[in-house]
């Protein structure tokens, strides 16, 4: 708000109040300002103070009575005109609503208690908030808006109205403009002002509301004005669901809202401010759907176009303008796509009415249309990022399907360009026979082929992101920044950067540069790079010997922002716990991060999947390797006290043998376990589990489930315990390491035997004790990894319990109690590590993510031993950002330059991707993947982030 004091050619003075509408403009009443030879505009600051700078008329009508003020430009006023101030909407009034404006009125005039001479005080007008409604049914012929406002208790002066001063004053409602106070009709009473409604600004000529386009933004077109109030929602009680589902809607609001609440901190989205993202309605007619569909207006009506242009912190307002509910948002790579659907679900939640559908992003590139329905595929997304969404429901299927199937849900699908090249077409197919309403993001060159392929999605408006100017984020790299030692509050590193580019937009370097900073990702890596790190100079972005080109200054910032953010120096608060990662090795651990992403064709990064890009023949190496290990091990020390204790041959002998026996086992246990790992490998992969033990409560599936886990354990022990009695009796005994506890031909008969009915009575008892997570059980998806070592943790001790007990038992009877537990003991612990171990290694997520990502990976310096710590540290420093449960990296232009970088380190690893600079195909055994890894692995499959390095 502004207070505006003139002086006019006869000397008198005149007073008024403005509102700033954009850094240097300012919108008042026309006759504020009329016949004035000089104007001064008030500012109000935080502190109560006031900052009082030069004005100059810049437009006026005397018809409409409105005027447009620019603050005159000089040193003095550099500063503010650059601040940040939020781009105004207008809108025309379609029935009775709230509304408020504040000025500087005659009745709120006071004397300064701080004033030199207390006798003769200096006075000074004070702000008033004035709050009321309005009606458009009022001042018909006057063509006024009539504000309807608590009147000032006191009339001290008839002959004057108290509301003097308060002309020019702008109307608000809905976070809108209405209008601007013009008059107070004293006939109308003290509770009553007159105002210019903005409605009326279209009888002017197209040339002047051209210009008032140019200066405060105004629509070109009465049609593209906000209508208030606002259509309403569509919306059904929350009391009429059933329970489970009113508690699945509920906690799944909470989190997302919490979840995207704490991504927008680490993005520092607010930090010094939001930058001003602006969007219109795309001038493109081909790209969207008749406006009668659009508006769902009834057979043979023309309701012409909407007004979708706005900001950022407008696209709720926007999105509920469209009665249809569905709308395409177009912007180019960075241009802040997914920084506005953030925005859009955390205000959509902020103002969610009971009963209203909840906004859940999806990222759309893991999205196969040809194969997976869209129902489907948004079903598995839900249950990936909010595993609590699992969990069995009374209608049938799992709560996801329900809320999906009971519209519960508000599908932000991000990333449409993200999809398999050729699939475009068809996922516009899918998404135009839907009805569902959604918000889309896209870039503009894919979606535009799409479209041409095959046609506009249904019943959407489009709309465009608008690149930034120099005033859009000059504040912002300027607060953002520390202030200089020499030049005055005002000046940063980034100040003689910011003249040049106000100063001298034709220079060469200027040009580049600010081509460049039109997307809020360069202008965040702008700030990374040379706000937050001391000693770095932004001047020499404009140096076009090192950067000759657009393209140039944009491979120089991506490259630049991995060390800044490792810069090893600790600065903010919090942030002296951090890891120390040092940079180099933080970047080629990225590298291999984008890609391992690259390879897989994927933006999600996923916990379990970080050495499926491994050759197949490694990852069945590593996995065999581990369970022979494992079994060799516990085999060759558990021979150690049985032959002490059993026989009398001596300590050399049960090493000797223990050495020979734990080798030859492990290796055949190695083989089996590697060879089941390949076989599941190339087919189905492995998920984490939505399971726990609960050991009540079986159901007729789950006994049909033990019963076929039964079978399949005996037959995998009989023939693998076969082949253990031929070895000791084939190898071990020949060689002279009999210890004579072999059984003879029992113990070779009952050995398969026991180990047979062993496997399949452990497979069957796990199947059975198995049940889904519960909805109401606090279950995160860094909870997953947690669950799945539990899960392995206790099959281990079920094998000890089932093959050491009844070995005992039995050893026990022949030979006595002391040896039945030695024999009990030893069999117990080498059935755990051997086939609880050796399964959990084989068959679940969390033995892979041990053998491949905690060991492999870390071993072969591919990535650090802290893993999880590391990526939680990435995402903290906003190398990475959390989508659901799955990591990405920032933007898929870092993932790209970054996947980049490692091939051309490591030629033999080029990638095939498209986008990337090498295009060859490649033989298998040079990527990556080998070829092996199927793509579902990443579509569809339960991921999760975890916190902390535990296995």
């Amino acid at each position: 708000m502004v207070q505006i004091v003139t002086t006019q050619r006869a000397g008198t003075g005149r007073r008024g109040s403005g509102y700033r509408v954009s850094g240097d403009a300012v919108l008042t009443a026309a006759h504020v300002v009329s016949d004035a030879v000089s104007v001064r505009l008030r500012f109000v600051t935080e502190d109560g103070g006031t900052t009082e700078l030069p004005g100059e008329q810049a437009w006026a009508d005397s018809a409409s009575d409105i005027a447009v003020l620019k603050i005159a430009r000089d040193a003095s006023t550099d500063g503010l005109c650059a601040a940040e101030v939020s781009p105004v909407r207008f809108a025309q009034v379609a029935q009775p609503v709230d509304c408020e404006a504040v000025g500087f009125p005659r009745f709120k005039l006071r004397p300064d208690t701080v004033s030199p001479d207390r006798d003769a005080p200096t006075w000074y007008r004070d702000s008033h908030h004035a709050r009321g409604t309005t009606t458009p049914l009022a001042n018909l012929r006057a063509g006024s808006l009539e504000i309807s406002v608590h009147p000032p208790e006191y009339d001290p002066e008839p002959g004057r109205s108290p509301w003097e001063g308060m002309s020019g004053a702008v109307v608000w409602s809905g976070g809108c403009v209405i209008g601007v106070v013009v008059e107070h009709h004293r006939s109308d009473g003290l509770g009553r002002l007159a105002a210019s409604q903005v409605k009326r600004w279209y009888r002017l000529t197209p040339a002047q509301v051209g210009r008032l386009n140019e200066l405060i933004g105004l629509p070109a077109r009465a049609d593209r004005l906000a209508q208030l109030p606002p259509p309403s929602r569509p919306v059904t009680s929350e009391l009429d669901d059933a329970p489970e589902v009113w508690e699945s809607v509920r906690r799944l609001a909470r989190e997302v809202d919490t979840q995207w609440r704490h991504e927008e901190q680490r993005r520092r989205v607010h930090a010094p401010y939001p930058l001003a993202v602006r969007f219109r309605c795309t001038p493109t007619r081909n790209l969207f759907d008749h406006w009668e569909n659009i508006r769902k207006a009834p057979p043979g009506t023309e309701p012409g176009s909407l007004p979708l242009d706005g900001r950022l912190d407008q696209i709720t307002e926007v999105y509920g303008s469209i009665p249809s509910r569905r709308l395409v948002v177009l912007g180019e790579a960075g241009s802040g796509k997914t920084i506005l659907t953030l925005r859009f679900v955390l205000d959509w939640l902020r103002t969610r009415a009971p009963g209203e559908r909840v906004p859940v992003i999806f990222g759309l590139g893991a999205w196969d249309p040809s194969t997976t329905s869209l129902d489907d595929w948004m079903c598995g997304q839900l249950v990936r990022d909010y595993p609590f969404l699992g969990a069995p429901s009374s209608h049938g299927g799992m709560a996801a399907d329900v809320l999906l199937d009971e519209n519960k849900i508000l599908p932000v699908l991000d990333g449409f360009d993200e999809i398999a090249d050729g699939l475009h077409g068809a996922a516009l197919r899918v998404l135009s026979r839907t009805a569902t309403p959604l918000l889309l993001t896209s870039r503009s060159a894919e979606y535009s082929r799409a479209v041409t392929e095959t046609c506009v999605l249904t019943d959407a408006a489009v709309m465009e992101l608008e690149g930034l100017t120099v005033d859009d984020y000059a504040g912002y790299l300027h607060r953002a920044s520390q202030p200089a030692a020499e030049g005055g509050t005002h000046s940063t590193v980034w100040g003689p950067v910011l003249a040049k580019l106000r100063e001298q937009p034709g220079n060469p370097g200027a040009a580049n540069l600010a081509e460049v900073l039109t997307t809020p990702l360069m202008v965040a890596l702008a700030r990374t790079v040379y706000s937050d790190s001391p000693r770095r100079d932004p001047s020499e972005l404009l140096d076009t010997t090192r950067f000759t080109s657009p393209e140039a200054l944009q491979d120089h910032l991506l490259a630049a922002f991995v060390p800044a953010v490792y810069d090893p120096t600790p600065t903010g608060r919090g942030t002296g716990h951090r890891p120390r990662w040092h940079p180099e090795r933080a970047q080629r651990w990225l590298e291999y991060l984008a890609a391992h992403l690259d390879q897989l064709d994927t933006h999600n990064l996923a916990w379990w999947t970080l050495g499926t890009t491994m050759r197949r023949s490694s990852r069945i190496l590593a996995v065999g390797f581990l369970a022979a290990l494992a079994f060799g091990l516990t085999m060759g020390i558990g021979n150690l006290p049985v032959d002490l204790v059993a026989t009398s041959n001596g300590l050399r002998f049960a090493i000797e043998r223990g050495l020979m026996v734990g080798l030859l086992h492990g290796l055949v246990v190695g083989l089996v376990f590697g060879l089941a790992y390949g076989a599941m490998s190339r087919s189905t992969p492995v998920e984490p589990s939505r399971v726990r033990i609960q050991f009540f409560g079986g159901d007729r599936e789950r006994r049909a489930t033990s019963a076929c886990r039964f079978k399949l354990g005996l037959g995998a022990g009989l023939p693998t315990a076969l082949v253990l009695v031929l070895i000791d009796r084939g190898v071990v005994e020949p060689l002279g390491f009999d210890d004579g506890l072999n059984g003879g031909l029992a113990g070779a008969a009952l050995f398969p035997l026991e180990v047979g009915l062993g496997t399949g009575l452990v497979l069957g008892i796990m199947a059975w004790l198995e049940a889904p997570i519960d909805i109401k059980s606090e279950v995160s998806a860094s909870d997953l990894l947690s669950t799945n070592r539990k899960n392995v943790i206790f099959h281990m001790l079920t094998w000890m319990l089932v093959i050491g007990l009844p070995a005992g038992l039995a050893h026990g009877l022949e030979a006595g109690p002391v040896r039945g537990l030695l024999a009990g003991l030893v069999f117990g612990v080498e059935a755990a590590f051997g086939g609880g171990l050796g399964y959990g290694l084989s068959f679940t997520a969390w033995g892979q993510w041990v053998a491949l990502s905690r060991m492999w990976l870390p071993l072969t310096g591919r990535l650090p031993w802290a893993v999880i710590s590391f990526l939680d540290d990435a995402h903290e420093r906003g190398v990475l950002r959390q989508t659901g449960a799955v990591y990405q990296f920032r933007h898929a232009r870092l993932r790209d330059h970054l996947a980049h970088v490692f091939q051309e380190r490591h030629p033999a690893h080029r990638s095939s991707a498209p986008g990337m600079a090498v295009r060859e195909p490649l033989a298998p055994e040079q990527r990556l993947d080998s070829g092996d890894t199927p793509q579902s692995f990443i579509n569809g499959n339960l991921s999760g982030s975890t916190h902390g390095d535990d296995i």
